[in-house]
C-alpha cells in the first residue's frame, strides 16, 4: 500500500514540476512574440523612412559613379602639376643597387623545374 501511495505522490509531483515548467516556456514565449511584434512596427517604420529617401540615394550613386570615373584623370594631372613644382631629385655620385645585408639570395624556383644555371 506505501508503494502505490508513493507512486501516486511521485507522479503527481512531476506532473506539477511539468505544469510549471511549460507555464514558465509559455510565459517566455509569450515575452519573445511581444518583442518580435515591437521589433516588426520598428522596420516598418524604418522602411517608410528609407522609401522616402532611395530616389536621393540613387541621385548621390550616379554621382558618386561620375565622381569615381573622373578620379583617374585629376590624379594624372595632379601627378603632372606636382612634377612642375618639385625640385629635381640630387643624382647620387656612384649610384648602387640596394642589396640586402646577407648578399644576394639565391632563388630555387628554377630548381623545381629542373632547371640548372652554370652559377652554382
Amino acid at each position: 500500500m506505501t508503494l502505490i501511495a508513493l507512486s501516486v505522490l511521485v507522479i503527481a509531483l512531476l506532473i506539477v514540476v511539468l505544469s510549471l515548467y511549460l507555464f514558465t516556456i509559455g510565459m517566455l514565449l509569450g515575452n519573445i512574440a511581444n518583442n518580435l511584434d515591437d521589433c516588426l512596427e520598428s522596420v516598418k517604420t524604418i522602411l517608410g523612412h528609407a522609401q522616402v529617401i532611395v530616389p536621393a540615394v540613387e541621385h548621390i550613386n550616379r554621382t558618386g559613379g561620375v565622381v569615381a570615373g573622373a578620379l583617374p584623370l585629376l590624379y594624372g594631372g595632379a601627378e603632372r602639376i606636382a612634377a612642375k613644382l618639385a625640385p629635381p631629385a640630387p643624382v647620387p655620385a656612384n649610384p648602387v643597387p640596394n642589396l640586402p645585408a646577407s648578399g644576394r639570395r639565391r632563388s630555387r624556383l628554377m630548381d623545381t623545374v629542373g632547371f640548372r644555371s652554370s652559377s652554382h
